[in-house]
């Protein structure tokens, strides 16, 4: 497989790629996570990842020129739906405090929208989790704010940490997903672009 961009900071979709030996580069592109009225839940993860990855390819073309302009760009973004409510990464503590309150003891979607920009064309899927939460103690979910600190975190938590340990009563679907890459997928891809 060839060398991609990881249009991302995260080092959870950084160590996932890592684990599945995907040669890649991180640039990364401020853009804006917002979206149009109207859009599914799914369109809308999708949405802030194209934004991510045209950002990035945006700024390859004018720095690199031909140098990387075959280079494969990935992107992705998670949200988090309890109910209707698309539920972005906290303010502060109080407000992670406040997620995690909401989350206890529910059923949540973790949705990831993942584009991959090759030349002229684009890939663009999503991945939906169900997660179902433990009732959470306001103690625990205090002990976890505190500790963790989950504030680059959709949702206010990461699976792979303590609370996912101790608080996650089940999951349906991809356990990386919620991690924040559904990663056979997006190597499956991958794997299908041709060069």
């Amino acid at each position: 497989m060839k060398e991609i961009i990881l249009a991302s900071q995260s080092p959870r979709r950084k160590m996932l790629l890592e684990w599945a030996e995907v040669p890649f580069d991180i640039i990364v592109k401020h853009s804006e996570e917002t979206y149009p009225d109207g859009l599914t839940h799914a369109e809308i993860a999708v949405h802030i990842a194209r934004s991510k990855a045209i950002a990035v390819k945006e700024h390859v073309q004018q720095a690199y020129h031909q140098q990387l302009a075959n280079k494969t760009i990935l992107a992705a973004d998670t949200i988090v739906v309890l109910g209707e409510q698309v539920i972005g990464k906290p303010e502060d503590r109080n407000d992670a405090i406040r997620i995690l309150r909401a989350l206890s003891g529910q059923k949540h979607l973790v949705i990831t929208g993942v584009v991959i920009l090759h030349g002229k064309n684009e890939t663009a899927f999503s991945d939906t989790t169900e997660v179902h939460f433990h009732e959470l103690s306001q103690e625990q979910i205090e002990f976890y704010v505190d500790k963790y600190q989950p504030y680059d975190k959709a949702g206010a938590y990461a699976i792979q940490e303590w609370i996912g340990v101790v608080g996650i009563k089940s999951i349906n679907g991809d356990f990386y997903n919620v991690m924040g890459l559904p990663v056979s997928r997006v190597v499956q891809k991958l794997f299908n672009i041709e060069y």
